[in-house]
């Protein structure tokens, strides 16, 4: 398990994550484009915490008591 610091995060970052090459991002709650049927979300580079472990296991959702702005 990693200690992601949730302190150092964008405001509206939900989820950490590693990716498959080994780079960490910070994912948002998807924007919903007005009066269409589709959404988009952008990954933020962040912070890989020290992470060594599997990259499939290590997602990793924002605690409430850290507070996501929407």
């Amino acid at each position: 398990m990693v200690n992601v610091d949730w302190k150092v995060a964008p405001k509206n970052a939900r989820w950490w994550a590693v990716d498959a090459n080994g780079e960490a991002h910070w994912f948002c709650e998807p924007d919903i484009a007005a009066f269409t049927d589709f959404w988009f979300s952008e990954p933020i580079g962040a912070p890989s915490f020290g992470f060594d472990g599997d990259w499939r296991a290590s997602l990793t959702e924002r605690p409430s008591r850290f507070g996501l702005v929407r």
